[in-house]
Formats: structure tokens, sequence, C-alpha cells
């Protein structure tokens, strides 16, 4: 056994029986890692269920009626599980057999390290391989018009990421994360943020545990295969709820972890970015308008929830700032960032 530490999987599925039963035989075949399955689904109206039922007692399952969104089922599934280490997986991603065992050992001494990612690689609707290695994900970036992208996305993979390196956070899809630092971020029981429902709650998720000083660690010999449904270019023709919530959680994120120094580097980036935000929302995409409303309605507890981050915050404007990057970069050898200014929460 490479390691004592136990580690929870936790999947929620909606609708995901194109996926489910191959994801969950890869995670089962996982080597060198003690694992506790947790799957919550959340209202499927497809085979989703009758396929989980088939796996027994490998794997714990709990049906909602409804669907309560990505954030509040992981949260759902993390509570279920005492492990060390939770992988929040989509139903959508086929793991290699060392995936969760090359992340633990990458992290296992670095006790700051709270967040451990892979490399994923595009593959095909239903599994289907691509004729070329692409890229997927090798971490989160975010850009000076807090834009949040997946580093390296649909490149050809030529080992541009091929070294281990800390980077800003970890994609959704695949994420393995420290007990410890969920309990220390968590606010109210909430590791993922509820109010987010789904979309952007893992850069959320980055953003504050980068100001609570945990590090993020990309390891690239960690690998797995994503099925990417949601990109820019199919936004059209994604429901109209989806794309409500991706433009009312762009404003929460940016409330509840942007500091004024941050705001005053990049004002320019960032202003041109919501005018053209809220001029798509008023001509071409009304139907995400009431994204609008619902910010106001979360306004308070959001501001509740930044006063805890900030009080919580643990390094400076600088380090934040450092992690900011342009939105076309050209990949460069990978760095070490520089050891973190901690400082004591207050």
């Amino acid at each position: 056994m490479a390691s004592r530490e136990t580690v929870c999987v936790s999947i929620v599925t909606f609708n995901s029986a194109t996926y489910i039963e191959r994801c969950l035989q890869a995670v089962l075949d996982q080597r060198d890692v003690l694992l506790d399955v947790v799957v919550i689904d959340n209202g499927s109206t497809d085979e989703t269920r009758r396929i989980l039922t088939a796996f027994g007692d490998r794997i714990r399952v709990f049906e909602n009626e409804v669907n309560s969104g990505f954030a509040a089922g992981q949260n759902q599934a993390i509570r279920e599980s005492t492990a060390d280490w939770v992988l929040a997986l989509n139903p959508d991603v086929l793991l290699e057999p060392h995936f969760i065992s090359r992340l633990i050992q990458a992290a296992h001494r670095q006790r700051r390290v709270g967040t451990v990612c892979g490399k994923l690689l595009a593959i095909g609707p239903g599994f289907e391989p691509l004729p070329d290695r692409l890229l997927d994900s090798t971490g989160i970036i975010l850009t000076p018009a807090l834009r949040h992208l997946d580093r390296g996305w649909h490149e050809p993979d030529r080992g541009q990421y091929d070294a281990r390196e800390y980077v800003f956070g970890a994609s959704g899809a695949a994420a393995l994360y420290r007990r410890t630092m969920i309990e220390d971020v968590s606010w109210n029981g909430e590791f993922f943020d509820e109010a987010f429902f789904c979309y952007r709650e893992d850069a959320d998720l980055a953003w504050r545990a980068q100001l609570q000083g945990w590090r993020c660690l990309y390891v690239p010999e960690a690998e797995a295969h994503h099925v990417r449904r949601v990109t820019p270019e199919v936004r059209r023709h994604l429901p109209p709820v989806l794309n409500m919530h991706s433009v009312k959680n762009r404003f929460l994120m940016r409330i509840k972890n942007t500091t004024a120094e941050v705001y005053r580097l990049h004002w320019w980036n960032i202003t041109m970015r919501d005018i053209a935000v809220i001029g798509c929302c008023l001509v071409w995409e009304v139907r995400s308008l009431p994204a609008f409303w619902r910010l106001i309605k979360e306004l308070p507890a959001a501001l509740r929830k930044r006063a805890q981050i900030m009080a919580k915050r643990r390094v400076d404007d600088e380090h934040i700032a450092s992690w900011f990057e342009p939105e076309h970069k050209e990949p460069a050898k990978p760095v070490t960032k520089p050891a973190i200014a901690i400082r004591r929460a207050s």
C-alpha cells in the first residue's frame, strides 16, 4: 500500500447514464489507495440509478429527489465521509489506474498543499478516443479580467506541462482536496459555495484557498481523460438557466475574494470585461438578466462570507497578484512559485 491515508471519491450525478458506469469502473480500478466511493444522485430520470444499483456495496449512493446543484451535492458527499482526502470527480472523467495514488504521493509531505491536480486530457463524447493527444486542463489560471481558464486547454500535449509545479487552482472535474484544508476554508459547513449552484465554484474555492495560504500542486504524471461538454463555443446552445448561473457567479466570486489592491491593479481589464458581459446580457442573452436580481438577493450572504475569508486571510496582495496571467500567454518552462508570505489571520 503506497499510503495509509484514505480517499473519498465524491461524484455528483444528474442524468449521467452515458458515462457513469465506465467512470466508476475506472475509480474502482485505482491501485494502491484505500477508497470510499460516495455518489450523490441529483434526481436523475434516465438510467443512472439503475446503473448505480448494479455496483452494490462497492459504492455508497444517496438519492436526492431534486437537483440541488453540483456544489450542494459535493458538500453532501464530503459530509458523508471522514477520509483524509476527497477527490471531487465529474462522471464524465476516466481515470488512469494510478491517478489517485500519484497525486497523494506527490503531496504527502507538503502540509500546506491543500489541493492536488493531475493532467487532464481531452476525450471525445462517449469516451471515444481523439486522433490527437490534446490537453483539457493542467490547472486553473486567473486572468487580469477575472476570467478563470483551464491552463493548456485544447493545446497539443508536447510536454510543455510535464513538470510538477504550483498552480492557482484545480479544475473541479477531478480535484483532490486535503481534509484539513476542507475544514479550514469551509463556511457554515459549505466547502463549495452552494449559492453558485453550478459553474465557477472550483475557481471560487481556489481563490479562497490561496487567500488562506493553501497551495495547489500540479502533478503531470497523474493522468485522466475528460469529456468537456461546456465551452464558450457551445454557450448559445446551453439551457438558459446554466448561462444565468455563469453570469451570476462571475460577480459573486469577485465580491467574496477580490481585494481593493488587486482591483486597483487590474481595474481596466475588469471593467472592460464587465461592460462586455452586461452588454451581452442586454442585447443577445437576455435570459441571463435574472442573474443580476439573484446577485442582489445573494449579496448579504456573500458579504458575510467575504468577511470570514478576509479575517482568515494569510497572504498579501502581492502573492495573489502574482497568479494573474494574460489570457493568451505562450506556455513557458515550468517554474516554482516563490515561498508564500504567510501572515497571521486576524
